[in-house]
């Protein structure tokens, strides 16, 4: 437990820390936020908001994660390694919107095969893994589901889908941020509890059960990184935002939350614990089929949903309160399947 405290407060001082050095110097560098002409207009005032500033929490996240996790590093360097990832396909996004001045950026088909490529790695890892396997761990029902092969196409589904979420979601000031910190604590405590209990889904001993334990120890430490990493992030993020994470931010928040979900075994939790994100995703899809169906007519005002609530008049402060009580609300019901 001490472990898991410091981590999340060295995260969290080094986020906060970089604030005072990254921010003037994306200033000084011109790496402005560029925004829609069709989105809010309450969103134009925020153009040149320095953006990529997720590089702040991502720098907090791997100290505060290997400061504390040399020990046991079988699961917890994957998930570092799929968080950077990540936020390198993040990165040269945000880089050519500021270049060119524009919200383009990297074309669809470019991100989709970054992202296929790292969701592939991942789901093979996770699938020969003898800490994870093809297993799925039905925590309200305390049974394990084999999907055998079909393993490996369901957690790239996941890990794309989840990084996705996160990033549509990334519109308001601290409501990425405010949301993946507390989905990212409900993940440290659901750590704890395997570690206690080690579910492990292979019988490999008491030198294998010990070492499993260890490993999601480690995770639980990572999950506390990241939580920390957004608690500093949003000391310069909540509302009136002096810095945006950018998909720099969110696809590594994507990536890290997807990494929690899928080595915990507990993947299917997430579309009730990240319910927000999901409602960002299906949202946009169902404006988008709306839209073309029927040549030009809307679900919403504007998609994501965050934004259709901005349209009717809804602070953006009251937005991102309402989506972090929710979350709050639902991370607390998944936990009672642990009880």
């Amino acid at each position: 437990m001490k472990n898991i405290l410091f981590a999340f407060l060295v995260s969290a001082g080094v986020t906060m820390a970089l604030g005072p050095v990254l921010i003037p110097m994306l200033h000084r560098l011109k790496f402005g936020q560029s925004e829609r002409s069709d989105g809010p207009q309450s969103h134009l005032k925020k153009a040149g908001t320095p953006t990529m500033g997720g590089m702040m929490f991502i720098a907090g996240i791997l100290i505060g994660t290997l400061a504390f996790t040399l020990k046991a590093t079988e699961l917890v360097l994957p998930a570092l390694l799929v968080t950077v990832g990540f936020a390198l396909v993040g990165f040269f996004d945000d880089f050519l919107k500021v270049k060119y001045r524009n919200t383009v950026g990297l074309r669809p088909y470019q991100k989709i095969i970054a992202q296929f490529a790292i969701a592939l790695i991942i789901a093979l890892y996770a699938y020969n893994s003898p800490f994870i396997g093809p297993k799925l761990y039905l925590a309200f029902f305390d049974v394990e589901w084999d999907l055998g092969l079909f393993y490996i196409p369901f957690v790239m589904f996941v890990v794309i889908a989840i990084v996705n979420a996160v990033n549509l979601e990334d519109g308001i000031d601290g409501l990425a941020s405010g949301t993946s910190l507390v989905v990212a604590i409900t993940l440290c405590v659901i750590y704890l509890y395997m570690s206690a209990a080690v579910k492990q889904p292979s019988d490999a001993g008491q030198a294998g059960q010990t070492q499993y334990a260890a490993e999601l120890n480690s995770m639980a430490i990572f999950a506390a990184a990241v939580a920390g990493g957004c608690l500093g992030f949003l000391r310069y993020n909540s509302y009136p935002a002096r810095i945006i994470m950018g998909d720099t931010g969110s696809f590594a928040l994507g990536g890290a939350l997807a990494m929690l979900s899928v080595f915990s075994r507990s993947v299917l939790l997430f579309p009730i614990m990240g319910a927000c994100f999901v409602a960002s995703a299906a949202s946009s899809i169902i404006q988008v089929g709306y839209f073309k169906l029927t040549h030009g007519k809307r679900v919403f005002k504007m998609a994501p949903l965050h934004h259709h609530f901005e349209l009717k008049g809804v602070p953006e402060t009251r937005i991102v309160a309402v989506y972090m009580i929710v979350t709050v609300f639902l991370c607390l019901l998944c936990l009672l399947a642990y009880v």
